[in-house]
């Protein structure tokens, strides 16, 4: 459909509200509508982890828009209301308080949930993904005890650092004897690591959780897989997420692991996905692939935009994310596989302030820095040079809706 007369976004954090804002600065003057599932403003979630988990941000700082900004993007903006089921045909979609609402374009961008662990909805069993999260979780952590972090992953370390600056003790649990080698390579994960131990964190690697215990309706500790137990007052449960795709089931759209979609970022005719719940085929990669962090929010929503606008154009970004633990701020472009080579660039991976490209099947993957964001900027470069471009898509649904 190349004028939209009605474009509904469904989800309003980070992509969906990007993706409405874009529209807006792109050109559209049709009807604008973006349904939230939560209550209240919208804030963002990178510092829920950190600032607003350890007390140097108020809960207000983390807005994602000011209200002037919302304000300008001129949209209906309905919190509180959740989408429960699609009709494709009748481009319909239903709400649990809103009624039906229909649409010419529709944006999926609801985002993924926590994945959890049998039993664990007890007071006191934690997950992160929202405010609400957020503050339970300090709540708990500032009662006093240890907390127990299941998941050696980003947000459970993030976790463990902002604990340790509150003088929570916190011993984290993960399966994997070397985590997150995947994402940064062996010798940076091992690095990091290592950073968390010199503050105070007891890393049991190598062991699975069996149960959460309890007493007087709280936990208690962890029994793990290798027969150790584990006491702790709060447990957190950060083994990951999956994509909130339960809605659209039975419509026909491929949502295995996200909402499938050609590289333009469209599932089928009328219907685009964004953010977190979005898997699309990258040109550059020659697969599919679905990311979760901010930044590739926020790229993606102005490419979805562009092409709900008529632009045509394949979405080949490189790949990008940080993450902050205590004082250091590790940066990646691309990907660093754990049987990555890390060659530096500037610095000293093992001690100091570093940036180093990954190679791996004899060509570069990725970019890799700590703490040393400016050299990073510069050497982003190193990547593929696809990366990044918008091009006409060379796979994928060509049909225009």
């Amino acid at each position: 459909m190349a004028d939209p007369r009605h474009v509904l976004v469904v989800g309003g954090s980070a992509a969906g509200l990007s993706t409405a804002e874009a529209l807006r600065r792109f050109g559209f003057d049709g009807a604008l509508t973006v349904l939230e599932a939560e209550p209240g403003p919208p804030y963002d979630r990178p510092p829920l982890s950190k600032q607003v988990l350890d007390g140097s941000w108020a809960p207000e700082r983390a807005a994602l828009f000011p209200a002037g900004r919302l304000a300008r993007i001129g949209f209906r903006h309905l919190t509180g209301v959740r989408a429960v089921a699609l009709d494709r045909r009748r481009r319909v979609v239903r709400t649990d308080v809103a009624g039906d609402i229909t649409y010419d374009e529709l944006v999926i961008a609801t985002g993924a949930a926590p994945r959890r662990l049998a039993g664990d909805r007890l007071p006191g069993v934690h997950v992160l993904r929202t405010m609400t999260d957020a503050l339970r979780l300090r709540d708990d952590l500032l009662g006093g005890g240890r907390l127990l972090v299941v998941g050696a992953g980003f947000v459970g370390l993030e976790v463990a650092a902002s604990a340790r600056r509150l003088g929570v003790p916190v011993t984290v649990v993960d399966p994997d004897p070397c985590a997150l080698a995947g994402r940064l390579g062996s010798a940076v994960a091992g690095r990091l690591l290592a950073l968390h131990a010199g503050h105070g964190v007891d890393l049991r690697l190598g062991a699975g959780v069996r149960r959460i215990t309890r007493s007087g309706g709280r936990p208690d500790g962890l029994d793990l897989t290798d027969g150790t137990h584990l006491e702790g007052a709060a447990v957190l449960v950060a083994i990951g997420c999956r994509p909130v795709v339960d809605w659209v089931a039975g419509n026909g759209l491929d949502a295995g692991d996200g909402v499938g979609c050609d590289p333009r970022c469209q599932a089928a005719p009328g219907i685009w996905a964004v953010g977190d719940v979005a898997r699309w085929h990258h040109d550059g990669f020659g697969r599919s692939m679905r990311i979760e962090h901010r930044q590739h929010a926020t790229e993606q929503a102005q490419a979805v935009a562009r092409n709900i606008l008529g632009a045509g154009l394949a979405f080949t970004p490189t790949p990008y994310f940080w993450t902050d633990h205590f004082d250091v701020r590790v940066q990646v472009a691309g990907f660093v596989p754990a049987g990555a080579t890390l060659r530096p660039v500037e610095g000293d991976i093992v001690q100091g302030r570093f940036v180093a490209r990954a190679e791996h099947g004899g060509r570069v993957t990725g970019v890799v820095a700590w703490n040393s964001a400016k050299a990073f900027t510069a050497h982003r470069r190193l990547v593929p040079a696809f990366a990044g471009a918008a091009r006409r898509p060379t796979s994928g649904n060509e049909e225009q809706s």
